[in-house]
């Protein structure tokens, strides 16, 4: 049976399930010149993730090492219990997909089972249906979501998971006397392999421990007295999804009029809907400044996509209150600008850094009491995911859109996630039925915060 160690931030996001589902999705859009048949959807797609070694995979513990968790073969794995099929009535297909889509959010997925499903969704009208991708974040981040998704569709190899053996730790005086040990006294294997087990890890356990500190000590020092806004509140359990689309040529004219890069504009065009949103609900935003946790792959080029978690992060102050929305680009261009020089391994976001740093047995103690601080240290969390500028397709269908869906953090009623492909960003807003249950009108805010920046006169451009 195969069987392959939980990294410390993938046992992290698992920890967290306690408090608040873990699991990440997206809505893919396909249009088919062809009549759609559900039926035979769900069989291609059952068949291309069953190629998939890691979606064969569920989470077990060991009792032999406390915290640890490991992916393991399930013997149980039904292709029919991950892929599912749903049909839309006539009517207005899209506020009924995100409505089916925000249902199927609010549903945990079970941990007993390899933490996935995919549900294709029907009746959108004109050839088109959609995929509503979940995977549990313990399984990979948004890259690996990719790399994974990409094996489901034609002309991709599903990923393979890398078999080379890992090389040996380098021997101490301790472990040197341990094996000493075992051959004069004649120990059995698995009465010494425990504490060899234990000895090989101490040199790195002493760098991860000093490397926690000094992470620590960044992320620590950006630690608020009290949430910033109302985007903190406990997550009940409906959910709700909106589904927007910007196009990329009216990003890039705003880039090029003001400078910054596309994802300084889109941060800039966030904050402007969060102002106008927030203006629209009552609240006072003189002044005010949210916080966005802003996750930061940190996979080597060409590596893995589909190999666990790999992420680091900025915190990105958004001026909310300033009412001028150039000037808004311009402190978030800033900003970023510092984020960058600083990199992602220390700056004070680099939170998921810091819980990568932490040993598995004490993510079982500390991760569900660190969450609930979590508001203390951002207000909303704002993720990008890559994609790559090719066509892409299932079963002849042509891909559309892909909405990503980021999870709730605990105690957040807002995740914001963002994707580009081809001429288009694509904007899936998740949120807190109970917290939010106006997220349209946020989505709203969205489309006249890209309009502020595009009306602007000539001479206010001219001065950036």
């Amino acid at each position: 049976m195969t069987t392959e160690q939980l990294g410390a931030l993938d046992v992290a996001f698992l920890c967290l399930e306690d408090t608040i589902p873990m699991h990440m999705g997206a809505v893919v859009t396909f249009r088919s010149s062809q009549p759609v048949h559900p039926a035979r959807l769900t069989q291609l797609l059952g068949e291309r993730a069953e190629r998939m070694p890691r979606l064969r995979r569920h989470i077990r513990t060991s009792w032999t090492r406390p915290g640890a968790a490991f992916w393991s073969d399930d013997p149980d794995f039904r292709i029919d219990d991950h892929v599912r099929a749903h049909h839309l009535h006539r009517g207005d297909g899209e506020q009924q997909l995100t409505d089916l889509v925000a249902e199927l959010m609010a549903e945990p997925l079970d941990l007993t089972a390899p933490p996935w499903q995919l549900h294709v969704i029907t009746g959108l009208g004109g050839g088109r249906f959609a995929v509503l991708v979940k995977l549990h974040h313990a399984l990979c981040d948004g890259a690996g979501a990719i790399g994974l998704g990409m094996g489901l569709l034609d002309g991709f190899d599903p990923p393979v998971p890398p078999v080379d053996a890992p090389e040996p730790p380098e021997s101490s005086p301790l472990l040197t006397a341990l094996r000493s040990a075992r051959e004069v006294f004649g120990l059995p294997n698995r009465v010494l392999g425990t504490v060899l087990d234990a000895a090989a890890g101490l040199p790195g356990a002493v760098r991860q421990a000093g490397d926690a500190l000094g992470i620590a000590s960044s992320v620590l020092r950006s630690a608020r007295s009290a949430p910033a806004m109302p985007l903190a509140a406990v997550s009940g359990p409906g959910r709700q999804v909106e589904l927007l689309r910007i196009d990329l040529a009216d990003v890039q004219r705003i880039r090029r009029s003001h400078g910054g890069t596309v994802n300084d504009v889109l941060l800039a065009v966030m904050a402007g809907a969060l102002r106008h949103w927030l203006i629209g609900r009552g609240h006072f935003v003189d002044d005010l400044t949210l916080r966005a946790l802003i996750p930061v792959s940190t996979r080597l080029r060409g590596g893995d996509g589909s190999a666990g978690n790999q992420l680091s992060g900025y915190l990105c102050d958004l001026p909310v209150g300033e009412p001028d929305p150039v000037a808004r680009l311009r402190a978030i261009r800033a900003e970023m600008d510092r984020n960058k020089a600083t990199g992602t391994r220390r700056g004070p976001g680099a939170i998921p850094v810091l819980a990568d740093a932490l040993p598995a047995a004490l993510h079982r103690l500390v991760t569900p009491l660190v969450g609930r601080c979590a508001p203390l240290f951002f207000d909303t969390m704002i993720t990008n995911v890559p994609l790559p500028a090719i066509p892409l397709h299932l079963d002849g269908a042509e891909l559309q859109e892909l909405y990503p869906l980021a999870p709730l953090a605990p105690d957040h009623a807002l995740g914001i996630a963002l994707s580009r492909y081809r001429d288009a960003v694509h904007v899936g807003l998740h949120a807190c039925r109970a917290a939010l249950p106006d997220l349209e009108r946020l989505g709203e805010a969205v489309t006249r915060a890209l309009t502020d920046l595009q009306e602007l006169p000539e001479d206010q451009a001219a001065a950036r």
